[in-house]
């Protein structure tokens, strides 16, 4: 998993830790500051499990953020709350207002899963899915980030062949409270003829996009300096106002390599030659199919985390995994990806990146010694539930020996 920090201001969940300059310390003959074993950073943590697998998978991040914490010095202070399903049979709704008042005061959020088919006949405002919806804005969190990187491990569980999906590491970045999905006039009415219809509206303004293109740019330049920036910019006037945006804006990031790619050509691509891509950029219709057409280039949806950040508060992290009813409470999930997303709120919500760095190595050396959840098993490889391989992520983790500096 490519480690990248976007370092981009003012976007405080992105750069919370800038250097400062700070006057000299003095020691005296009996006691130095300097030689006093440092406090523990503290942060606060909402966690919101949600329904599925997410209370399992949730648990297993929980307890390696908090030993990967410790071996850092960090201390965090974790706070359980409802949403989806499980806050609409407790409370009626799917995003309670206490809820989101813990999400807001904390530092980050780890959410695990949401949905199922309990609620699937529910009215819009009492499904599941418009928690969701309802904590994004709330976080005011505008730019979702999606890595999908092929592990070297687990390349054979690639639907593409070896040659096509070997060394791919792709990192989606995707616009999340605008456009379609948000835009306004939508509804349903009558046309002429007295058919039922229903319309949406794709909608952006150049400070929305604007905003989200630098997050890209910024990841890019940490990444390999290069950005693809998808829109349909021969049909739609909201993407012809997209790709002028981003190209305007592309001056001020010269050493990142810009190109524009139509939706449709780049589907075709990540199928095609994915290796081609490295920090792509998109809306938020747009990048809900490409981020889930490229997880897939991984094997496994199970792998993949994700990171929501916007320009202040915090961040929110999540597999991007579904609530997997038929498997819940069977100890079947796989944790990997609901962990790496604690590895990325480490690195994006907390600027915590030895930590993060320390998560990571534990998942690698975890899949080096062969263990896998049934969504990734292969041939002479060790089957294991959710339970063990987060305890085997831990082994991982209390098995490493101090990270050097240069981390």
């Amino acid at each position: 998993m490519a480690a990248v920090r976007a370092n981009v201001r003012p976007f405080k969940t992105l750069d919370l830790y800038p250097t400062r300059s700070a006057p000299p310390r003095t020691c005296t003959r009996f006691r130095c500051s300097v030689a006093a074993p440092p406090r523990p950073r503290s942060y606060s943590v909402t966690l919101l499990p949600g329904d599925g697998i997410g209370p399992e998978v949730v648990s297993v991040a929980k307890d390696v953020l908090s030993v990967a914490g410790s071996h850092e010095g960090i201390e965090f202070r974790f706070r359980v709350m409802p949403i989806g399903g499980v806050a609409i049979d407790s409370v009626g709704v799917p995003l309670p207002e206490e809820t989101l008042a813990a999400a807001k005061e904390s530092d980050a959020v780890l959410l695990g899963a949401i949905g199922g088919y309990k609620w699937d006949g529910n009215e819009k405002h009492l499904k599941p899915e418009t928690g969701l919806l309802q904590l994004r804005a709330g976080l005011g969190v505008f730019a979702n980030l999606r890595p999908a990187a092929v592990l070297p491990q687990l390349v054979d569980s690639s639907t593409l062949k070896k040659e096509v999906a070997e060394g791919v590491d792709i990192m989606v970045v995707r616009e999340l409270t605008g456009g379609i999905y948000f835009g306004k006039p939508r509804g349903f009415g009558t046309n002429d003829k007295g058919e039922d219809t229903g319309f949406n509206t794709e909608v952006y303004s150049a400070s929305e996009i604007d905003r989200l293109a630098r997050v890209a740019f910024e990841v890019a330049r940490k990444r390999r300096g290069k950005l693809c920036s998808v829109d349909k910019a021969n049909v739609l006037e909201a993407s012809m106002l997209w790709r002028k945006r981003v190209t305007m804006l592309a001056s001020e990031f010269s050493d990142v390599q810009l190109s524009h790619m139509y939706v449709d050509n780049a589907a075709m691509q990540l199928i095609r030659d994915p290796k081609q891509f490295d920090t792509i950029v998109t809306n938020n219709i747009f990048g809900d199919i490409l981020s889930d057409e490229a997880s897939m280039l991984t094997g496994s949806i199970g792998m993949l985390p994700s990171a929501s950040v916007g320009e202040s508060g915090p961040g929110l992290f999540e597999p991007i995994h579904g609530s997997a009813p038929d498997i819940a409470g069977q100890d079947k999930a796989n944790p990997l990806a609901t962990v790496l997303s604690a590895a990325m709120l480490l690195r994006y919500g907390l600027g915590e990146e030895k930590a993060a760095k320390r998560i990571e190595a534990a998942v690698m050396e975890t899949l080096n010694r062969g263990f896998r959840t049934g969504d990734i098993i292969s041939t002479g490889m060790t089957l294991v539930g959710c339970k063990r391989m987060g305890e085997e992520v831990l082994s991982s983790i209390d098995s490493q020996k101090a990270l050097t500096a240069s981390l």
